[in-house]
Parts: C-alpha cells; structure tokens; sequence
C-alpha cells in the first residue's frame, strides 16, 4: 500500500509549528493541509494546497467520511477526543496518524491494519525521518496483520470475525488454514499454521491432533459456519464468460451472475473479470456492469472462441456470430490467460477511472501455445431470464490456476548503500517498506533486515552462481509484470555494478515500452564513494571505477582499462579486487600503476565500510599487497598530486593545488 492509495489525504494543523512540520509532506503525496482561520495570514503557502477551518469539532466529521487518511499535528488525547464520535469499524474508518509536536515520532492510532494506518504511519515517518509509535500486538510479534495479507495479490475479504482470529494470531494460537486457490502468500508471514489444503467445504477436520483456536478459508467458494472465530479471503481467479441479448439490462446481468454463484457456492469477491465476445464489447449493460462492479472486461474476436473446444456448443449461436460458444469459451481463454499481461501484443488495453477494458485482435496467434483451452469449465453454460426485465443473459464460469491482481506493478531499483541504515537515503527505505516484494543478495537483505515489514515477500540467496543476478532480474521482472510492486536492491548504487542495468537491458530483450510496469531508480551511495569518505578527500580530481573480476568482462579489456587509466594520471578505485578464483589481477593492477606512478603513491584499502567488521588501512602503492584484500575491499590509488596528511588521504582540487 503506497501513499497514492490513501487519497485524499487531510493534513490538519493547529499551530505555526504544525504547519511546518506537514508541510513537509506536500512534495511527497498530493494531499491537503488545513488551518485554523486564525493563522490565515500564514497563507498562501507557495505550492501547498491549504484550506482555512473554524471548528475542527465541526471539520473532523466532515473529513472523515470524504477522506482514505487524516494526519493530525495535535496533542493525542486532542485528536482521540476529535475522532471519537466518528468511530465506527476498522475497515472502513479512515486511517488516522498524529505526528508529535518535535516531529520524533509518528503514531498509528486509528483504524491499524484494516485501513492501512500502520502503513501510513511509517511511511510518514520516513518521510519526516522520525520513529514510528505502532502498537498493534501483530506488530510487536513482527507478524503479518490477517486483514492484510491479501491485499498484495488483490484478494478481496469475505465475511468472518476479523477480530476473533487476529487475536488468536496475536496469542500465539494455532491458525487452520485452508486454501484451494490463489498463492501460498500467508506462508511466510509467521503464523503458527495447521493446513488444510483442499476444498474448504470438505476441510472443516483438522489435519493433527492440535485444535485451531481460528481458521482462515482463502478459496473462492464460500465457507462453511464453524465454532470457532474464521475469516473467509477470496482470490480473484473466477472468469466470468458472458453471452446476451442485445439490450439486456445491467439488473438482469447483475442477477444472472449472482444466480450462476450460488449453483456453485461461489463469492462475489473471487470474481476476476468478465469475458466475452468482442461484437458484445460496447453492450450498455455490460459495460455498465463492469464499471459497477470495477472489473475488467476483455473481449475476445469470433475466431479466437471459435478455437475452444466447449461442451455445450451451438450451432445457433455459431451461424449468428461465427463461434459455436460465447459465454464458455470466452470464460475459458480468460482463465487460461489469466488476464494478458502488460507489455504483451495482441491485446489494446485501456485503464477507466474504475475498471479495465481489453480487446484482443483477432487470431489466436498471441495465444501461448500450452494453454489448457480443452480445460472444463467450472460452471458450464446457464441460461438466465426473468420476466420483468428486457433481455437473456447466458452465463459460464471458469477457474484461473493463479489470481488476478488488479493492478498495475511497479519495479523499484533500490541501491541500500554502504551498509548502515543510516547510509540509506530517505526516499530508498520508504520503497523497500513499502514493497510487496523485496528481492536480492542474502547479505544485502540482512542489512535492511529493520526496514522489511511481515506482509512482505523477501526472496534472496548468496550469490554461488554466474546467472544468480540473472534469475533475481527475471523474477522481478514477472511479479512485476503480474501486478506486483517489487523492491531489487543492490548494496552500495544500484546503477554501478548493481541490478539496475540488468533488469532494464531484460526489459528492453522483452520489447518494454519504457513505460508499463514503470520503473524507478533509487541511487544509492557506492562502495568507492563510502571508502573515500572515511579516509578523507581521495576523489577531490578526476577519478575512473574499475572492477577486476572478469566474470562479465574480458580480463583483456581489464587490462586496457587499467594501462588507460594510469597512463592518464586517474585517481583509481579497484573493486572486486580478490576473490578465491581472482588472486593475480590485483597483483597485475599494482604492477600496471608502477609503470607510471612512484611506489610512494598513497593508497586506501577499505574492507566493509559502513560496516561492524570496518577496516582502514592507509599505505602506499609499493607495499599495498602487504594488506589483507578481499571482495568486501576497495582499494583507491592516488594521483601524481595525491598525498597523504596522518590518516587522510587527500587528493587536491588542481594540479596547482589551488582552487
């Protein structure tokens, strides 16, 4: 969940103190700061949207039926007493967020999870560089709230006491969870779990001798009552095929589809989209529907349904419009495609301000060859009229292997830096806490272990493989493309010897319109940048990065590369210098820069800056390989006019040594 979805946002001050500390938030989030009329000559605010109020007691109910978050510089007893007589649920009350009066410290004090307010909660707080107060006792356990878990992979809540199984999560109880659909996304989010995979409808024994204290059906069909607290999570894998009359009503179409559920006992909520024929594509009623109930809506050419075998077909229907089904075909490529991905052709897509339409070109050329389209459908045809409305609507059901999502991914580049949190720029920890997934190198992640949240998909390993970056790359690149907004991180920038320039040249074989998922590039401080600072001023002249593993480049070029740069007087910084298969490149490098400089060049050897285990060593060109070096170092060789002063390294401005 991301600021964008809590809009619109209220930011409500009282104070000149106030104003300034949320004014903060402006560049960061389209959002509206209310003041007291009293300090209306604190405006215009340049660039700040502000609005003037006379009684917050009168604005607070106002706001809080209109706004997704309100964010208060007010005293806490204050804002409780506020909000107060606007309490109603969690799920649907807007989340509040009080920033204290220093600007330390951020708390979460309405709503929690349901609203996301513990999400915005800290991403405010990163924006204000202050601490996050949550006191959930989810997020004291470092679990995963279970009215969140679903939200990453668009699941939509059922019915259920929400708050009898969070608090039998929170107690440590054992949680049956009984799933047929959708990704094991609850897996990792450290529940003590007893599964029951399978039909929920034949799930209710438990599958050990320990009894649950709640259940958690993530399915699409619709759970059986039980004696203990159970929530219901449905994955959006149902793919309704729809055939009609011209003319039929949004009412008729509505009740057909929910008549269809019921034979089957399946939720509204698992309801992925609509498919039908693209003559069927500008239907009033359809349309309409699929505005109602912001569903997409992807229409299929005649000879692409034509290309299903489906068991009920009509002979009927195939001289009217030139394929023997509508409603069962078009349900069955739906589920079998699983919505198109973006980026894909054969498809035109359009985004509407509440739903999705896709026409797909005709032929089946597009489609991937090991589509299961002979696949049953789940619910065959059914006919549905009713005498008081206009029209018949032909209605079939069809199940997707994985869910829908329902959004648009996002790819985030993250460089984390040197390896100190506080090295970390404030804008990168905001989307490594915001992502739904976190990917790459073990050692990587275990530094921004703090900034992970539990709702969150963390996939790494060490690097003991040439093509380790290479699968990290393609596994963003396919959440990414399924809807999902995925974190890659690289230590030190991610765009130097990081994952930013492999991910965009596979997104580039792949034919991406530099545009859809988007794309942001986090920088980061690099390795070089972090060794240099601790010893000083190495990097003040002109400077050239060299790596010296030839994993990726020929030690041939390498070589090149080095003469290049001693010959033209380069301050030098060495990365990837020795490794257990590269112990005579660093010794070649020192030869190299002897040919050109005095074996009294200074030199800074830097192991794990930033970093607990930290080394320093400053020393000359001659003697440098009298120094432990590994990976983890950088090594930085002077100039002709670098010099040394105690312990810093100090290369000037000039040749001249002036300005």
């Amino acid at each position: 969940m991301q600021l964008a979805d809590f809009q619109p946002l209220a930011l409500i001050a009282t104070t000149p103190d106030g104003i300034q500390q949320l004014q903060c938030l402006i560049p960061h989030t389209p959002a509206t700061l209310w003041i007291p009329s009293s300090l209306i000559d604190m405006l215009p605010i340049p660039g700040v949207e502000a609005k003037v109020y006379t009684s917050l007691a009168e604005t607070v109910p106002q706001l809080w039926t209109s706004h997704r978050g309100l964010v208060f510089a007010l005293a806490t007893g204050a804002v409780i007493r506020l909000i107060a007589p606007c309490l109603r649920n969690k799920a649907t009350d807007p989340a509040v967020v009080v920033v204290e009066a220093t600007g330390r410290y951020v708390i979460s004090l309405g709503g929690g999870s349901q609203d996301g307010g513990d999400r915005l909660t800290r991403s405010l707080a990163h924006l204000l560089q202050a601490e996050p107060i949550i006191t959930g006792a989810a997020a004291s356990l470092s679990l995963a709230a279970v009215d969140l878990i679903g939200n990453p992979l668009g699941w939509k809540r059922g019915q259920g006491d929400w708050q009898g199984v969070s608090a039998a999560i929170n107690r440590g109880g054992i949680i049956q969870i009984s799933q047929d659909a959708g990704v094991q996304w609850w897996s990792r989010h450290g529940w003590q779990v007893q599964e029951s995979l399978g039909d929920p409808a034949n799930s209710n024994n438990p599958t050990s001798s320990s009894s649950p204290q709640a259940q958690v059906w993530i399915s699409p069909y619709l759970a059986l009552a039980n004696t203990i607290p159970q929530v219901q999570w449905h994955p959006r894998v149902l793919w309704v095929g729809i055939g009609c009359e011209r003319g039929s009503s949004l009412e008729l179409l509505q009740w057909a589809i929910q008549e269809a559920l019921k034979t089957k006992g399946l939720a509204q909520e698992a309801i992925a989209g609509l498919a039908t024929l693209d003559l069927k594509a500008d239907e009033v009623g359809l349309v309409a529907l699929a505005d109602q109930w912001q569903l997409p809506l992807v229409t299929f050419p005649a000879d692409v349904l034509a290309s299903v075998s489906v068991p009920t077909p009509s002979a009927i229907v195939e001289m009217e419009v030139g394929t023997a089904s509508v409603a069962e075909a078009a349900a069955i490529v739906a589920a079998a495609t699983n919505f198109p991905q973006l980026g894909k052709v054969g498809y035109e897509l359009s985004v509407g301000s509440t739903s999705v339409r896709v026409r797909f070109r005709s032929d089946a050329s597009f489609l991937p060859t090991d589509l299961n389209l002979g696949a049953s459908p789940l619910l065959p045809k059914q006919i549905y009229r009713r005498g008081d409305q206009p029209g018949s609507v032909t209605v079939a059901i069809a199940q997707a292997e994985i869910e829908y999502t329902g959004r648009i991914g996002k790819l985030w580049l993250i460089g984390t830096g040197p390896g100190a949190l506080t090295q970390i720029t404030p804008a990168a920890q905001r989307a490594i806490a915001q992502a739904d997934v976190v990917i790459g190198d073990t050692l990587c992640l275990e530094m921004i272990q703090p900034l992970l949240q539990p709702q969150q998909i963390v996939e790494g390993s060490p690097i003991t493989q040439e093509d380790q970056e290479r699968q990290w790359a393609e596994r963003a690149i396919a959440l990414v493309t399924w809807g999902l907004t995925v974190a890659v991180v690289s230590s030190g920038d991610c765009g130097i010897y990081g994952m930013a320039g492999l991910v965009l040249e596979l997104l580039q074989q792949a034919e991406w319109d530099g545009k859809t998922p988007a794309v942001q590039v986090f920088p980061g401080i690099t390795a070089l940048q972090s060794a240099a600072s601790l010893v000083g001023a190495p990097l003040m002249h002109d400077f050239c990065a060299i790596s010296l593993s030839d994993l990726l480049t020929p030690w041939e070029v390498i070589v090149k590369r080095l003469n290049a740069a001693a010959q033209a007087d380069f301050v030098i910084a060495l990365h990837n210098p020795k490794s257990q298969n590269c112990l005579e490149q660093i010794t070649t490098a020192q030869h190299i820069c002897l040919s050109s400089r005095s074996p009294d060049t200074p030199v800074a050897i830097v192991r794990a800056a930033y970093r607990p285990d930290q080394e320093i060593h400053l020393t000359t060109l001659g003697k440098m390989l009298e120094t432990s070096i590994d990976m983890l170092t950088v090594v930085i060789i002077g100039n002709q006019s670098s010099s040394r002063h105690g312990e810093w390294l100090i290369t000037p401005r000039g040749y001249l040594g002036g300005v």
